[in-house]
């Protein structure tokens, strides 16, 4: 596939991003919660999921680490597109949902801009980034 005719097709999908404690609404597509542990106080049903890769999610040593004020966004941004590169079938199937429609990736962190699940759409988007 030539180069242009990939980049058309990356930057027309559709990725959104929403916290597990917002309503579902019918613009979502298919909804993925992308965080390892089940979120507090949602139950299976209330979450409307299509599916829980937690496999992609952050390792519990990063979270913890990010989550504990050990270092800042960017480092942890790093860290995490490399715990990435070691999962690049469960990137696939993400970048393959998002080809045939809306992708919403929803994660349970407070801050809205700053999270793992931004990190992961940006990689869906873009691709791994060269060391």
């Amino acid at each position: 596939m030539p180069a242009a005719a990939f980049w058309a097709i990356m930057s027309a999908m559709e990725i959104k991003l929403k916290r597990v404690y917002s309503d579902a609404a019918p613009g979502d597509g298919y909804r993925v919660l992308v965080d390892r542990l089940w979120p507090r106080g949602i139950s299976k049903d209330s979450a409307r999921l299509d599916h829980w890769a937690k496999e992609i999610a952050p390792s519990t040593e990063l979270r913890q680490w990010f989550k504990g004020g050990s270092g800042d966004f960017d480092d942890f941004r790093l860290r995490y597109i490399e715990e990435l590169r070691e999962a690049p079938d469960r990137l696939a199937d993400l970048r393959s949902r998002a080809r045939k429609g809306t992708l919403t990736l929803i994660y349970a962190a407070r801050d809205e801009q700053q999270n793992h699940a931004a990190v992961l759409a940006e990689v869906i988007r873009r691709g791994l980034p060269e060391n």
